[in-house]
């Protein structure tokens, strides 16, 4: 079992990140903005279902790994930290984004629903994301890699179900204020790219034991 103290800090970092603006938020944002809440949740939900169906393919991939050889898990650790310090680069150089109006043509909650799943199971980055993030993470000396993961996506998933709700109901407030606050943005960013250089230097020195 992952001890509270990590699950609080998978959480933690989670809630940052779900916080940066990026594809998700910013499409999540504008929709709520559009037809209000009910559809930024239905939104949401669709959005986290993807990430449920990316994580039930990591535990696999991820108990694979961690239990075949010390190589393997080396050259997954390798990775890892190539593509989180990747990812703190991008995040260090992004500016302001531009937040959408979402084409201005309103969805069925049932079609923003599936367009949130559509969003999640095509983009492979999240995948590979996790990949990255969650094995810095497991104990195999504790057993129940599959269960350890498991925990690891629930925190990961409830801090973003927390901050996607919230941009639902606080749509138009949040709407404004980060379309005039460049700062803001980029402040998040810098933030984002501070957790994965940090996330980046305890993977490189994780055992595999």
């Amino acid at each position: 079992m992952v001890s509270n103290e990590v699950l609080f800090a998978i959480f933690t970092a989670s809630f940052i990140l779900a916080l940066v603006p990026g594809p998700d938020n910013l499409f999540l944002l504008a929709q709520a903005a559009l037809e209000g809440p009910i559809a930024g949740i239905s939104l949401t939900m669709g959005l986290l279902t993807g990430i449920m169906c990316h994580t039930a393919a990591v535990i696999f991939g991820v108990t694979v790994i961690i239990t075949s050889s010390a190589i393997a898990f080396t050259a997954l650790k390798i990775f890892g930290v190539c593509y989180l310090l990747y990812l703190a680069w991008g995040a260090f150089r992004t500016k302001g984004a531009e937040i959408s109006n979402a084409e201005g043509k309103p969805r069925g909650n049932f079609r923003l629903y599936r367009r949130g799943i559509i969003m999640n199971i095509s983009n492979p980055k999240i995948a590979v994301f996790f990949l990255a993030f969650f094995p810095q993470f497991i104990d195999p000396s504790l057993g129940h890699i599959a269960r350890q993961t498991i925990e690891l996506a629930a925190a990961f998933i409830a801090a973003f179900l927390i901050v996607f709700i919230a941009i639902a109901y606080l749509a138009g407030t949040l709407g404004e204020f980060l379309r005039k606050s460049e700062k803001a943005q980029t402040y998040l960013n810098r933030a984002a790219g501070i957790i994965f250089i940090g996330f980046a230097l305890k993977l490189a020195f994780t055992e595999n034991n």
